[in-house]
């Protein structure tokens, strides 16, 4: 394929001070032997790949057909700068800069996606050490610096999350109606599959969200009189549904803005009561509690720290309770290779945050804790179908989105986010788990 369509597209306007690293180092790089490489791996990719890409007007490259997915490189020098010099963090950061489109977002980086292990050949994946960057250490989540990881996130307003989610304000994984049928099982655990079984429709996702809520708390064994501990408040819709059931709660949370609404929240439901909104770090946790839960938080805790939590579950947990988590997962093999990079993920939307494999979640358990993993349900389809919906909304409420202040490259960037996770969930390359811990028989 040799012709092309593509005309130059404006720019988003970039405010320097707020993205800095946007315009930074690229004309340096333009011509850089970085920049020439990154124009070689990335052609090779693309023409094994079903995708088209249109090299700004000079050339269409790809293997894909004329329904592929179409990738629109409108500056090809600055886009191949910005890979040549930070990789997949440039490459994103270029979609934030204008400086390429896909109609399909989501399409595209799912073939990207489901490749993600061999886009770069083998003979370069040997000098990954030497070229991916590393998180800084002032993102770690130590006991000082995760507040401030999680308030670069989940503390951007209120308004904004209110913008795209549902009137549970849940913001995980929903699970909508679905076929079920029996996983493949590790080390004698029940494991379940679901795929929704047909597309959702936004009237469907509170619905979902309450769905995945009702079943956690059965897999805990949450009724009325339990003790219930939740690590990670969210804007308080679980902690509301186990008060309903005649719990009591202390959920804890290290974002203020969710811990304001989330008060409000519990008290127009009626439950002030019973349930206590705490703005405290999990490793801080006292007490002892029925039934644990914590629906995607273990994502924020850090690879490091991943044994702390699971220490501190072990700790407070009474005899006889039941742990009951939601996990976003990626591959073992993927995991252990990328468990020290810093990505656009880290970089831009949640810092300090990595992703466990399943495997990962039974080996800490058994190793440094008494839990043992007894069920799990895999879900991933169900959160690609919740992105979706997502994604829909906020592109639906940017005049909203725009009278908070956030510019065109916020919601470039959040775009670039939901589409980049959805891929992975569609892709297979990511999954979502419900996982249900009890202490091992003695």
């Amino acid at each position: 394929m040799t012709t092309a369509t593509a005309g130059l597209a404006a720019r988003p306007i970039i405010d320097s001070t707020r993205w800095p690293d946007l315009t930074d180092s690229r004309a340096r790089a333009r011509r850089s032997v970085a920049a020439r490489v990154a124009r070689w791996v990335f052609r090779s990719a693309a023409d094994r790949l079903p995708v088209r890409v249109d090299l700004g007007g000079t050339a269409l490259i790809g293997g894909g057909d004329d329904g592929a997915p179409l990738m629109v490189i409108h500056r090809p020098d600055a886009f191949f700068a910005a890979v040549g010099a930070k990789g997949l963090i440039g490459f994103g950061e270029s979609y934030m800069a204008g400086d390429w489109e896909a109609e399909d977002l989501s399409g595209l980086l799912q073939v990207f996606a489901a490749q993600m292990a061999t886009l770069v050949p083998a003979p370069l994946q040997r000098l990954r050490a030497l070229y991916v960057a590393r998180a800084p250490r002032t993102e770690r989540n130590t006991a000082t610096n995760t507040r401030g990881n999680i308030a670069r996130h989940y503390d951007l307003s209120n308004e904004l999350f209110a913008t795209f989610l549902d009137e549970t304000l849940s913001y995980s994984s929903a699970l909508f109606d679905g076929d079920q049928r029996p996983g493949v099982a590790v080390a004698g655990e029940s494991v379940q599959q679901s795929r929704p079984t047909q597309p959702a429709e936004w009237s469907a996702l509170a619905s979902g969200q309450a769905r995945k809520i009702e079943r956690m708390l059965d897999q805990a064994g949450v009724a009325s009189g339990s003790r219930v501990l939740e690590i990670g408040t969210g804007w308080g819709e679980l902690a509301i549904r186990a008060a309903a059931r005649g719990a009591t709660v202390l959920t804890v949370t290290l974002s203020s803005e969710q811990q304001a609404l989330a008060r409000e929240r519990v008290a127009a439901a009626g439950f002030a009561d019973a349930v206590d909104v705490e703005l405290l770090d999990y490793r801080a946790v006292q007490g002892e509690f029925d039934a644990v839960v914590s629906v995607e938080m273990i994502e924020a805790v850090g690879h490091e720290y991943w044994k702390e939590y699971f220490q501190t579950i072990d700790r407070v947990l009474a005899p006889g309770g039941k742990v009951a988590i939601q996990a976003i997962t990626m591959p073992h093999d993927r995991m252990l290779a990328t468990r020290y990079t810093y990505t656009w993920i880290t970089k831009y939307i949640f810092p300090g945050g990595f992703l466990p494999s399943t495997e990962a979640i039974t080996d800490v358990t058994a190793e440094h804790t008494s839990l043992r993993v007894v069920e799990r349900l895999s879900f991933g389809q169900h959160y690609a179908e919740t992105l979706r919906l997502w994604d829909e909304r906020f592109r639906s409420g940017l005049a909203q989105v725009h009278r908070l202040g956030f510019d065109d490259v916020f919601v470039r960037m959040w775009h670039f986010y939901l589409e980049y996770s959805r891929a992975g969930f569609r892709s297979g390359y990511l999954d979502v788990q419900q996982v249900t811990l009890e202490r091992a028989a003695a």
